[in-house]
């Protein structure tokens, strides 16, 4: 159907109203550290990497900030953070002004019905031995939000709104394609009726014409249902698409955040110039006089920690102090941590 999902699910533990200005979901220095040890037996050697290492954003009603950098950098660490799949070391993840850091699993399950993801493999994240009306009707099940005929109607509305037929209901995941499994695991987090939809790389693992139909689902879902979105990709053309800002992270950090048309026209960090240099366009004559941007230098690695800006050792503009002083996120409208082109990340 095209109209919002509604139903008894609506009514006990609705989500507190947060101002059209105000942060939906607000993440404060959130980091991931994950303790290792390597060596020998006699000399062995202990330390942490550093997934996430400090990512700070703001996510309004109705929003999609997308979240953009190269495979290894934290995107995913950081979405599985915030939903507390992975424990944080340190920093805050509030939703609708609500500490979700360190809480309990009781206590976390209600913020789970406002907070949802979809993941990126729509084979992996789907129960190969429950029918599609399981599947999406699980959540319902375990938040007691409807049982008998009036699930099995939620179930079927769920379906039409993400183009699927309702006749597949009975169904295994196998006996779907993957933009038609990625539906599934749409309407699975749709279900419980969020606020946020975390969407770790949810069509990477699709063919391109695959991925726009997905994509343009997601963004009518979005002006039906009002749900923000924090869209994790590594293709900057899609992100271009659906997203209202960008952040773009680099080695567990974020380091340009900016509107998606500003930081595509004018982006300021050396590392987001670097990633823009290798999309390609439409137009040949225009790909033909564009200049490619090769960084060079010892890649970094989130086992280490740096003592001034991780990316200076491969930026073609650095200089002697970026060795030494760590940048910051200013908290600006477009904003990126480099001493060289942003006044205010010193």
């Amino acid at each position: 159907m095209n109209a919002p999902v509604t139903g008894p699910r609506g009514n006990a533990a609705a989500a507190p109203k947060v101002p059209q200005d105000a942060a939906l979901l607000e993440v404060s220095g959130l980091r991931v550290h994950f303790p290792f040890s390597r060596g020998s037996l006699l000399k062995p050697e202990h330390g942490v990497v550093r997934a996430v290492d400090g990512v700070s954003f703001r996510l309004r009603e109705g929003e999609t900030l997308g979240l953009v950098g190269e495979s290894g950098c934290g995107k995913s660490t950081t979405a599985r953070g915030i939903i507390n799949l992975v424990k944080p070391t340190a920093g805050s993840v509030k939703l609708a002004g609500r500490e979700m850091v360190g809480l309990r699993e009781a206590r976390m399950r209600p913020l789970r019905r406002q907070i949802q993801m979809v993941f990126q493999d729509p084979f992996a994240s789907l129960n190969p031995r429950m029918t599609v009306g399981k599947i999406i009707g699980e959540p319902l099940a375990i938040h007691r939000l409807a049982a008998g005929r009036e699930r099995k109607l939620e179930i079927l509305r769920l379906m039409e709104l993400v183009g699927l037929n309702p006749r597949f209901l009975n169904r295994y995941p196998h006996e779907f394609s993957g933009g038609q499994r990625q539906r599934i695991g749409i309407a699975r987090a749709l279900a419980v009726n969020p606020k946020v939809i975390l969407c770790d790389e949810p069509v990477s693992a699709l063919d391109v014409s695959i991925q726009a139909q997905v994509i343009n689902l997601m963004m009518d879902l979005q002006q039906k249902l009002g749900v923000a979105y924090l869209f994790i990709a590594h293709d900057l053309g899609v992100v271009r698409h659906i997203a209202h800002r960008v952040g773009v992270m680099y080695l567990g950090r974020i380091v340009e955040l900016a509107p998606a048309r500003q930081l595509y026209n004018d982006p300021k960090h050396p590392y987001t110039q670097a990633l823009l240099s290798a999309v390609p366009v439409p137009d040949p004559s225009a790909q033909e006089h564009r200049q490619r941007i090769i960084l060079r230098g010892a890649v970094p690695t989130p086992d280490r920690e740096y003592p001034g800006c991780a990316f200076a050792a491969r930026c073609p503009i650095a200089e002697p102090r970026c060795q030494q002083v760590v940048p910051v996120l200013a908290d600006k409208p477009h904003a990126a941590a480099c001493l060289v082109n942003d006044p205010d990340a010193s």
